[in-house]
């Protein structure tokens, strides 16, 4: 017999989408959505059982602001390999079924040698343009230092990370909760700058970023594409994917 909680479950999935739009600076989320998002990562799968994962709830205005004025800009490294990932056109991202739209990214990120310099003279303040008036943000930390057993390069922990992410978003989801992860504070200068604002001790990493709100605007009618089945699942061997299923 089916189960109506899997098909919800299904439906939270497919719904699952990254909200890059402004979000309303004055509606806060309510205290027990904010918990119940948290509840969900505290039972997220970790390696080992580790759970060696910290959340900091930032919903002070006046911090905020503060780390919107972080100077940031993308690096070199991204700028390249995120070009060659972009399609130009509805029909080329349709061909590929993996990356993004260029349209989605300011005009300094879509040239092929494009320079931190175009990019931060874009967006200077890019940090601020990437909160787009959140009320709440959520910095991940994990000790990277306590790992599970056998786990070179903590591949697991990372894993486990990943776990809580798509627990904190699902969750999200269902309470209609806009969500986006923030890249731009993991490494480099904007990272550093962040951990002194928040005083987060050297043993602890930045795992990962996420912005959460209420949209003031809606996403527009974006194209999302995924991959075939054909394209990505196997049985009980590897065998080259076939075209056009």
């Amino acid at each position: 017999m089916p189960d109506a909680s899997a098909d919800t479950l299904a439906d939270i999935v497919r719904a699952r989408h990254s909200a890059r739009v402004p979000f309303d600076p004055d509606r806060e989320i309510p205290g027990a959505d904010l918990q119940r998002i948290l509840e969900c990562a505290r039972w997220a799968p970790t390696a080992h059982n580790m759970q060696n994962f910290v959340a900091i709830v930032l919903d002070d205005p006046a911090l905020l602001a503060k780390i919107g004025a972080i100077r940031a800009a993308p690096s070199e490294t991204f700028l390249a390999e995120n070009y060659w990932q972009l399609s130009f056109s509805e029909e080329e991202l349709l061909r590929k079924g993996t990356g993004l739209l260029a349209s989605q990214f300011p005009p300094a990120w879509r040239k092929p040698n494009a320079k931190p310099a175009d990019a931060i003279e874009a967006d200077e303040l890019l940090a601020n343009r990437s909160l787009q008036g959140c009320p709440t943000l959520l910095v991940m930390l994990y000790d990277g230092n306590r790992r599970a057993p056998a786990s070179e390069g903590d591949v697991l922990g990372i894993m486990s990370l990943g776990c809580v992410m798509q627990n904190i978003w699902l969750m999200a989801q269902a309470l209609g909760v806009g969500l986006q992860i923030l890249s731009v504070f993991n490494t480099g200068a904007p990272a550093k700058a962040l951990r002194l604002l928040l005083e987060i001790p050297d043993h602890m990493k930045i795992g990962f970023c996420c912005r959460l709100g209420y949209p003031v605007e809606s996403p527009g009618n974006y194209l999302r594409v995924r991959r075939s089945p054909g394209q990505f699942i196997h049985h009980n061997r590897y065998s080259p994917p076939t075209p056009g299923i």
